[in-house]
């Protein structure tokens, strides 16, 4: 949970719900069409993401938020809300499934699922106020025949803390089990106390354990890293292991051909969006992958300030290219529903040429630029855009006005190989000097951009709502192609 600092507040929340001393939640208020871009009502958010899947169904786990990690006097006062969809278009809500029982358990921190023996076993940290008057955060776990109607197990915490290793910081484990031995492993999100190099301590910790009573602290299976790497992630798929972790909420991955590495590094890192936080994966159905991450608020609700804890929902299928790099695109099912495109009117700038839905800009000395207007606050935009020769820049200006003076930049810069959207930016996209795909959503105050269903950035843009789509080239010649632009359909 990153670029999060916990200060201590004068005031705590202990509503009670589902006789629990958590926050208030009903899930009968919630949407069941499309969760992408989720946000329960009220004053409440989504928070960490922990995607499970058997049997055709996902299990789509999340840390409801209230009052932006500020509960129970800064330690958070999660509890993990569960929504399940056989086909990521219907689902299903529940009440809380791992929530807040006991007055010392100040947060039901993130975890992972597992199922074995016919049982789902739920592991998550529980951060607590130790006798000293210190902030721990200590591994429990809780068993469940349904994936819904979670046990908590005694002792409760179970595992207090690695020799060696923080005990402020021992949070996020991961767990699976190799059913050949039936063994039980766990990757914790630690700090190690005597690194080599002072700012290079953040660790997964390897933990192992045949009864869940004896546990064993292996060599950690990731180290060096510039802070605690959360939120971890690990699976097999199409003969690469990855194991993924987040530093400061922005997600990185490395893969191997064997279950503990050596790991190396891929050619791109297709799930670091800044704006998708702490990215996790699940299996889906006919062997696909399906990623879940939250986008946080922007403190103040202003463009340009930073991010706080707590969010709405975001998805993203996750792709394997044959070298075993990881792409995204946006799930088919959960792009949300569109009317009929509306009839354009492109209107000229400088060095552009207009006919129909397609713009020809010819600038090699300079900037060329044309202009739609009266879109949409919620629509879907779709484009090929085909740069002729070397361009220094081509792009677009979203929710902009009539002198592009305002919005929010979409630039792509294929000598940078970089695509930057607002504020935010994605690093090492291949391709941009090539014919690409591009697709839009803009939906409340998200704006969502998926190119060439292999790169996606996303960004949390709440001020800018002009009603003019610019498009722009500098330094070159570039077709935007097949241009559509639809309003969205509310999802209620």
């Amino acid at each position: 949970m990153k670029k999060i600092i916990f200060i201590s507040l004068l005031f705590a929340v202990y509503s009670v719900s589902y006789a629990q001393l958590g926050v208030r939640y009903d899930p009968s208020v919630q949407i069941t069409k499309n969760l992408q871009y989720f946000k329960p009502k009220g004053n409440l958010f989504v928070g960490d993401c922990i995607p499970f899947a058997r049997n055709g169904t996902y299990y789509y786990y999340w840390l409801l938020d209230s009052a932006h990690h500020k509960s129970l006097n800064g330690l958070g006062g999660h509890q993990w809300a569960l929504s399940t969809t056989t086909d990521l278009i219907n689902w299903k809500q529940y009440p809380v499934v791992l929530g807040i029982d006991e007055e010392w358990e100040k947060s039901i921190c993130t975890g992972s699922v597992v199922f074995h023996n016919n049982k789902y076993y739920a592991f998550y940290a529980t951060r607590l106020v130790n006798s000293e008057g210190k902030v721990n955060e200590q591994l429990s776990y809780a068993i469940s025949n349904d994936g819904v109607h979670f046990e908590k197990q005694k002792p409760n915490p179970f595992y207090t803390s690695a020799p060696g290793y923080s005990k402020r910081d021992f949070r996020d484990p991961k767990v699976f089990v190799d059913e050949r031995t039936g063994e039980f492993h766990l990757f914790v999100s630690s700090w190690q106390e005597n690194p080599v190099m002072r700012n290079a301590g953040g660790c997964l910790v390897h933990l192992t354990s045949k009864d869940l009573k004896n546990w064993k602290v292996l060599d950690p299976i990731l180290t060096g890293q510039p802070s605690v790497p959360e939120c971890p992630d690990y699976f097999f798929w199409k003969g690469w292991y990855y194991l993924v972790y987040s530093d400061n909420s922005d997600t990185y991955y490395v893969k191997s051909r064997k279950p503990y590495g050596p790991w190396e590094e891929p050619r791109h890192q297709a799930l670091n969006e800044s704006w998708a936080n702490v990215v996790k994966t699940a299996e889906f159905k006919n062997d696909r992958r399906i990623a879940a991450a939250w986008i946080p608020s922007r403190h103040n609700n202003k463009d340009n300030e930073g991010e706080r804890f707590g969010g709405n929902s975001i998805f993203r299928e996750v792709l394997q290219e044959a070298d075993g790099t990881l792409a995204t695109k946006f799930p088919a099912e959960m792009i949300p529903a569109a009317g009929s495109p509306l009839s354009l009117k492109i209107t000229n700038g400088v060095n552009s040429t207009a006919n129909g839905n397609n713009l020809q800009i010819s600038a090699p000395g300079g900037v060329g630029s044309a202009y739609v207007e009266n879109i949409p606050l919620d629509a879907r935009v779709t484009l090929e855009i085909e740069p002729q020769g070397p361009t220094e820049e081509y792009g677009l200006y979203l929710r902009s006005d009539e002198k592009a003076a305002n919005g929010y930049r979409l630039n792509f810069s294929a000598n940078n190989r970089i695509v930057s959207l607002g504020n935010t930016d994605i690093k090492a996209v291949d391709g941009l000097d090539k014919t690409i795909k591009v697709d839009i959503i803009l939906t409340n105050d998200i704006i969502d951009v998926c190119i060439d269903n292999r790169r996606c950035i996303v960004n949390r843009t709440p001020e800018q709502k002009g009603g003019y789509l610019w498009f722009y080239a500098k330094h070159g010649n570039v077709k935007f192609k097949s241009i559509k632009i639809s309003p969205l359909v509310k999802n209620n």
